[in-house]
């Protein structure tokens, strides 16, 4: 009695998710990727031929998996026996894992990186996932608190630890109202490392024990463009010439409007600017093509193997896993979810591609990583898609300028690594190198 009495704040969780299962079901059924089943999503994996002891990290989406990239290769390097099996919860996050396999595939590395779809959380999914995975290890990255497969976890014995951990004001708001039930799953965590004091102090505000927390940094940091992203970069740049070029990269809708807005103003000037827009999700790079030629721009898709011309305005980045290399081509970077309430995305990706990052004011998200931007001289916060034109035409006419954000920029990234070194001492604690 005592036990249940405890275990109440999820006991009443998996009823309400079971009271929900047919609308749950249904938005996770347009979640598939043809690379996985859907009955990975009820904890039904296929069993992993190898015997090799496995490590378990989970990623909600694109965007996390490829925050954790550093992680991912670190994770292989130190447990050279072990297989990594990476999870998310979409489609587009699965894509990039798979693109990460091939990467590794085309190097002639060993065959040691899985993907699988997380399972739903309820009791019965969670329970048959981890029993069939059986991992020495398992890696909850940022947000990614699942009530009962940290239980499920605890049960079987395996070590748990949520790292890069992430909890904005807005985000904590939220929790607070369900403080029982994340106070209990956050008593399964071994070990938390936080990005920051204020991450840190939310997720104890929580349940999370002060003994087992950590504040390491954060992993963005550690972001180390690859070869062949910065060669790609350097082609594209060679073959875009010397027209001004700016992205907008991981932009969401009400957005594209404004930066359309924007872009036009900037071509009164500079009739020949160019702008490299990536949407953030797949399924909308229709719409926003279409959008672009509502408002009468010329536009040329890389998804079609398209060029932009020197009449062409937008070139539409409507491809997976290339922001980055779309980032290193041009003279301005803009990151997207910032002109709309969405809390912002990643500063730290084209700040480590070497060019200057511009944003809105949406920054609930990646406040911290805003503030160190920005007290380094790194950061080009706009209002408004106005203010953002006219920040555009002055940029582009001081080159000194650009150079200076840019360097400002790398400095910036190169201070701050080394979260990667502490988050993997930490995990080592958990399951020591043999």
């Amino acid at each position: 009695m005592v036990r249940a009495a405890r275990g109440w704040p999820r006991w009443l969780y998996s009823l309400v998710l079971y009271l929900l299962a047919p609308f749950v079901w249904r938005r996770v059924w347009c979640e598939h990727a043809l690379t996985n089943l859907r009955r990975e999503r009820l904890g039904l994996i296929p069993r992993i031929a190898t015997e090799s002891p496995r490590l378990w990290l989970h990623c909600a989406s694109v965007g996390e998996v490829q925050a954790a990239r550093p992680l991912v290769e670190a994770l292989l390097q130190r447990y050279p026996s072990h297989q990594l099996v990476v999870t998310t919860m979409t489609a587009t996050g699965a894509e990039r894992v798979h693109a990460l396999m091939e990467a590794r595939r085309q190097a002639g590395e060993p065959e040691r990186l899985v993907h699988r779809f997380v399972p739903l959380d309820y009791p019965g999914a969670a329970n048959r996932f981890v029993a069939r995975l059986s991992p020495a290890l398992a890696i909850f990255f940022e947000t990614e608190i699942w009530p009962n497969l940290l239980a499920a976890c605890r049960r079987r014995g395996v070590p748990t630890a949520v790292v890069n951990g992430r909890l904005s004001p807005r985000a904590f708001r939220g929790y607070r109202r369900l403080r029982p039930l994340m106070a209990e799953a956050l008593g399964q965590v071994d070990w938390l490392a936080a990005k920051s004091r204020g991450d840190a102090e939310r997720y104890r505000a929580l349940g999370m024990p002060a003994t087992q927390t950590d504040v390491v940094g954060s992993l963005k940091y550690d972001l180390t463009p690859d070869e062949a992203s910065c060669a790609d970069s350097k082609r594209l740049c060679t073959r875009l010439g010397s027209r001004p070029v700016w992205v907008a990269g991981s932009t969401h809708p009400g957005e594209e409007e404004a930066l359309l807005q924007a872009h036009a103003a900037l071509r009164q000037p500079y009739p020949n600017a160019l702008l490299i827009l990536v949407p953030r999700h797949p399924q909308r790079f229709e719409a926003v093509a279409e959008l672009c030629r509502e408002r009468g721009f010329s536009l040329a898709r890389r998804s079609l193997g398209e060029w932009p011309g020197e009449r062409t305005a937008v070139y539409l980045g409507d491809t997976m896993g290339e922001l980055l290399t779309l980032y290193g081509a041009a003279d301005l970077a803009f990151v997207g979810g910032s002109l709309v309430p969405v809390g912002g995305h990643n500063l730290l990706e084209p700040a480590a591609m070497g060019v200057p990052v511009l944003t809105g004011p949406e920054l609930a998200n990646f406040v911290d990583v805003a503030e160190t931007l920005r007290h380094g001289g790194a950061l080009v916060e706009v209002p408004s898609s106005a203010a953002l034109a006219d920040t555009l035409v002055t940029l582009f006419l001081d080159e000194s300028e650009r150079h200076r954000l840019a360097e400002a920029g790398l400095a910036v990234v190169a201070a701050n690594r080394g979260a990667l070194a502490r988050t993997m001492d930490g995990l080592e604690r958990l399951l020591p190198v043999k």
